[in-house]
């Protein structure tokens, strides 16, 4: 939705937009860039296929701007989850 917003600001020709992705748990010895070295990591894989008219400048931007979204972003911070029991 994020990308779709902003290539409609920007008046570019986006017809869809299609993400495919696969979650998996990866030993961290083999993230090599990761800050903490817990035993098993969630790895995400994105795949992102703009449908459209755009040229690879547009393409280069609307990747840029999928890392903005607010799901992207939440993803990628840190999470505090509380947990409490209701009745």
């Amino acid at each position: 939705m994020t990308m779709q917003l902003y290539a409609a600001r920007k008046k570019w020709p986006l017809a869809q937009v299609i993400v495919r992705l696969r979650h998996q748990k990866i030993h961290a010895e083999d993230c090599g860039d990761c800050e903490d070295q817990p035993r098993l990591l969630d790895r995400i894989d994105r795949e992102i296929q703009f449908i459209g008219a755009l040229d690879n400048a547009q393409r280069a931007r609307l990747l840029e701007i999928a890392d903005h979204c607010p799901v992207h972003r939440t993803l990628t911070s840190k999470i505090d989850i509380r947990s409490s029991m209701t009745t």
